[in-house]
């Protein structure tokens, strides 16, 4: 533990930082975060909005709000599934443009589509809505939904590169024992789990290291440059295991080399603080100076994007809608997919 404290740090406190999404728990941990870096005024706002969400699929706190784009997809919404990510290719064969598939002109509302768009674009998109005068309020609670998460995505560095292996989903990690874990998956959840079980405290202590010089510098930029800042330790990091560069039909699990832990945890921390602040910032800026109606905190509870009316949580848990997802990409039916579910549930309870 005092190697970790010591190594976290020291990434943190250097200036200027190494170029270097999250699983539910970093989700919450980037809210967390961010509500902290919100003006009184700006706080109230984004609190009236989510009051007036009528779905059921999360709560409606902030916290649990980050968790809901992934949620959303994972209840058969497909179609959004690319707005979590930009591809960049390690390689360069791929560069942010067209990982963006080009910069597609937004559908109006953004929570329409195009399906083929990126973390970047989507970000910039709904940004532009919550900041707009005339935005319809249904389509406002919707911008900031997926604001929420998808700021803490495109800070996770296994969603803004790839190597040809489906940003490390293709790559089997041996983690000790029969014990395994893809690369991504990994990221996602293993790092931040190492930090803490309790996604408050570990905000608040995230938090407590954000110096005055590190928030001012982690505000500059948009939401290109975050991304091409997450790709830098996607390559310096990330991809240091020595994984191969593709997907292949029967993976055989790598080691991670000696230190990698360590230094995943320490860079994974640094990204969910700059997402924190990043989050805080663009919500500031967005809602400033935006009246929302007299009416908004009693209206009538919004239909999901794409619905004729409220999506029903069915009683499932965040994890258990998750795991259903994971067990959808893997194609598993049957006992086999059961088998996994339990044990994908298990691994997320774990702290």
């Amino acid at each position: 533990m005092k190697r970790f404290a010591i190594l976290l740090a020291a990434v943190s406190g250097a200036v200027p930082l190494p170029a270097f999404a999250w699983g539910f728990q970093g989700h919450r941990i980037v809210a967390e975060i961010a509500r902290a870096e919100l003006t009184p005024a700006v706080r109230a706002k984004v609190d009236a909005i989510l009051a007036n969400d009528g779905d059921a699929l999360t709560a409606h706190d902030m916290a649990s709000e980050a968790t809901w784009a992934d949620v959303y997809r994972s209840r058969g919404h497909r179609e959004t599934g690319s707005w979590h990510f930009v591809d960049t290719e390690i390689d360069g064969s791929v560069d942010q443009d067209a990982a963006c598939f080009g910069h597609p002109a937004p559908d109006q509302p953004a929570s329409t589509g195009p399906a083929q768009d990126c973390v970047v674009d989507k970000i910039r998109e709904f940004a532009a809505e919550l900041a707009a005068p005339g935005t319809a309020p249904q389509e406002r609670l919707f911008a900031l939904k997926f604001l929420l998460h998808f700021i803490g995505d495109e800070h996770q560095p296994l969603h803004a590169s790839d190597k040809h292996d489906r940003g490390g989903n293709c790559i089997l990690l041996s983690l000790g024992g029969s014990r395994t874990q893809n690369l991504h998956a990994y990221w996602d959840t293993n790092v931040v789990q190492a930090l803490g079980s309790d996604p408050a405290q570990v905000a608040a202590m995230l938090r407590a290291r954000i110096t005055p010089a590190l928030r001012t510098q982690w505000q500059k930029g948009d939401a290109a440059s975050w991304a091409q800042e997450a790709y830098g330790i996607a390559r310096s990091l990330a991809y240091s295991a020595g994984s191969p560069a593709a997907c292949s039909q029967d993976p055989a699990p790598i080691t991670l080399p000696a230190g990698y832990d360590l230094k995943a945890q320490a860079a994974a921390a640094v990204q969910l603080e700059r997402a924190g602040v990043r989050l805080g910032l663009v919500l500031n800026q967005a809602l400033a100076d935006v009246a929302l109606p007299a009416a908004a905190a009693a209206s009538t509870p919004a239909a999901t994007p794409g619905s004729a009316g409220p999506a029903q949580g069915g009683g499932r848990t965040p994890a258990s809608l998750a795991c259903s997802a994971a067990a959808d990409s893997k194609g598993l039916h049957g006992r086999g997919r059961q088998a996994f579910r339990r044990s994908c549930i298990r691994n997320q309870r774990m702290p």
